[in-house]
This record gives C-alpha cells, structure tokens and sequence, in this order.
C-alpha cells in the first residue's frame, strides 16, 4: 500500500508549473507554422475534451486522489488514463517547436519526466483508493494510445 505524500504531490506540481511557465515564458504562444497550430489545437482540444469528461468539480492539479473520487473511463479516458498530461505535452511541444532552441527541449524533457513520474505516484494512489482500476490500468494506455 502507498503511503500519500503531499511534500512529494507539491514538489511535483512545483515542478510542472516550474517548465510550464519557462516555456511559456520564452517563445511564442501562437505559433507561426499551420502544422504547429495544428499541433497546439490538438493539444488543446484534447484537454478541453478531458476536462469535460472529468468534471471541474472532480479536478486537482494534485496527484492525490480527492475524497470523492471516482473512475472515470469515458470521452478521452476510454483509451488513454492520463488525457490531460498528453494534452499538456502536446501542447507545449507545439510551444517548443515553434523556436526549439536547446533549453528550451530540455525544459520539454523536464516536463515528460516529471509527468510520467507524477503520473505514476497518482496510479499508486488510485489503484489504492479505487477497487477497479487494475482492471481499467490494463485496458487503457498511460499517455499514448497504442504506443505507452
């Protein structure tokens, strides 16, 4: 059983907000390129979509499960577990992209770890809290469908 950690759970939201903001901060927000606009509605659409699903009220920049937790497994989350990380990192791909200097990759880089790591630490969690969600781990996909 895994222990809740919320020194660990602040640490990690301080981190993806920490690369967030660097590349937010150091390049374009609209990008010049079609194919790069493209990329970022994606991205966009995708999270607007998981949010939808999910419910505002169901919400947390935490990796902690909410007391009030429930499984989720329809809109985006039928196939993949983690539509929002996947619509963050697609989104500031388009981002990075759009002037993809050196740093700023390896600001991309810090966000995929510590999403994955994040995302990881919440599976725990909820695999604790919710008695179906082995069950759901093994049909669905953490970030990209057919692919992780």
């Amino acid at each position: 059983m895994r222990i809740r950690s919320p020194l660990r759970s602040f640490g990690l939201v301080c981190g993806q907000f920490a690369c967030l903001g660097a590349i937010v901060l150091s390049g374009p927000l609209i990008p010049a390129s079609l194919l790069l606009l493209g990329l970022l509605l994606v991205g966009v659409g995708l999270g607007v979509w998981a949010l939808i699903t999910m419910r505002m009220d169901r919400l947390s920049v935490l990796p902690d499960p909410l007391p009030h937790v429930e499984l989720v497994n329809t809109g985006p989350y039928r196939l993949i577990r983690h539509p929002m990380y996947t619509s963050l990192l697609i989104v500031t791909l388009a981002w990075v992209l759009a002037a993809p200097i050196w740093w700023r990759w390896g600001l991309w880089f810090s966000l995929l770890v510590v999403l994955v790591v994040k995302l990881s630490y919440e599976e725990q969690l909820l695999q604790c809290r919710l008695p179906g969600y082995d069950a759901y781990r093994k049909r669905t996909w953490r970030l990209v469908p057919f692919i992780w």
